[in-house]
C-alpha cells in the first residue's frame, strides 16, 4: 500500500506544534537577536535555527515515518530528499520574513506543507503576532484558527483591486509595466511570502504575483489559496511545482473569474508577461 491511501496526519496536532514552537521560539526572540548572511544573500538569524530543531524534533516523534525538508537544509541534503517523490515529506519554512524579523517588522511565520508525491496535502502557516493559524486539508478546505475560509467572487474591476506583488524578482519589462501602468488599485508587499499567500486565501489581497519563491516559500500557500476557492499558476503557464526547490514563479487571485483577469492583463498587449 502506498502512503497516499494511508490516513494524514492530524491537522489540528500538527497546527499546535507549529504555534508552540513560534510562540516560545519565535516571539521571546523578536527584536533581541543578531542576524548573519547567507550564502544566497538572504539572512539567517538563531530564530530560524530554533524553530527548526524544534518543529524536526517534534514531528519525528509524532510521525516517524515522514522525511523532513527545510530551508535551513544544505542544497546536497534537499535534492537528495526530493530525488525520491514518492516519499512523503515535511517542508518547512521555520521563519519565513526573516529579514522583517531582525529590521524588528512584526511581518513574518512559520510555514510547514506535507508534500506527498511532489503535491502539498496538508499545510499550516502560524502568524504568532497576531495568534493567526492559516491551515488546509486537500480538498477538505482551508481554516483561519478553526473559520472555514471561502473566497467570494471579486464583483467590482480589478482596478480597485488591492495586489500583493513583488517587483524586484520579475522580469524588468514586466516590473516596469506594472509600475508605470498598474491594473490594480494599490499595491502591497509584506516581506513574506507565507503571509501572502494565507492572506489572499483570507481575502486580504485579491491578485499575487511573484517572480521566484522557493519550495517552502509556496507549498503551504498554494494549498491554502486554493482550498479557499483561489487559483494560482506559473507564469508562463504551469501548475505550479512542489518536486524541486525552485526558484517558481507564481501568479494567482482569491476567484478563478478574477484570475482570468489577471492572467490576461500579465500576458499583455506588449507580450512581456510571462
Amino acid at each position: 500500500m502506498s502512503y497516499t491511501d494511508s490516513p494524514l496526519p492530524d491537522l489540528n496536532t500538527l497546527a499546535s506544534l507549529v504555534r508552540d514552537a513560534a510562540r516560545e521560539e519565535l516571539l521571546p526572540r523578536f527584536n533581541r537577536i543578531g542576524h548573519e548572511v547567507k550564502a544566497d544573500g538572504s539572512l539567517l538569524t538563531e530564530a530560524d535555527l530554533a524553530v527548526d530543531r524544534r518543529l524536526r524534533s517534534a514531528l519525528a516523534d509524532a510521525w516517524p515515518q515522514l522525511a523532513f525538508l527545510s530551508e535551513e537544509m544544505t542544497a546536497q541534503q534537499q535534492h537528495a530528499l526530493l530525488a525520491d517523490t514518492s516519499r512523503p515529506l515535511w517542508c518547512l519554512d521555520p521563519l519565513d520574513g526573516t529579514s522583517n524579523f531582525a529590521a524588528g517588522i512584526p511581518l513574518y511565520a512559520v510555514s510547514i506543507a506535507l508534500l506527498i508525491e511532489g503535491r502539498p496535502r496538508l499545510a499550516v502557516t502560524y502568524d504568532p503576532v497576531r495568534d493567526e493559524c492559516f491551515s488546509a486539508s486537500e480538498g477538505k478546505g482551508a481554516w483561519l484558527n478553526g473559520q472555514r475560509l471561502t473566497t467570494k467572487s471579486f464583483d467590482t474591476p480589478l482596478s480597485r483591486g488591492v495586489a500583493l506583488v513583488d517587483l524586484k524578482r520579475l522580469p524588468t519589462p514586466l516590473a516596469r509595466r506594472l509600475a508605470e501602468t498598474p491594473p490594480y488599485g494599490s499595491q502591497r508587499n509584506l516581506g513574506s511570502c507565507a503571509l501572502e499567500w494565507a492572506w489572499l486565501a483570507a481575502g486580504r489581497g485579491h491578485v499575487y504575483l511573484h517572480g521566484g519563491q522557493k519550495l517552502w516559500d509556496l507549498a503551504a500557500g498554494i494549498l491554502l489559496l486554493t482550498e479557499a476557492g483561489g487559483r494560482a499558476l506559473t507564469l508562463d503557464g504551469h501548475p505550479p511545482c512542489c518536486s524541486g526547490t525552485g526558484p517558481h514563479s507564481a501568479m494567482a487571485a482569491l476567484d478563478p473569474a478574477l484570475f482570468e483577469t489577471w492572467q490576461h492583463w500579465l500576458a499583455g498587449p506588449h507580450g512581456e508577461g510571462p
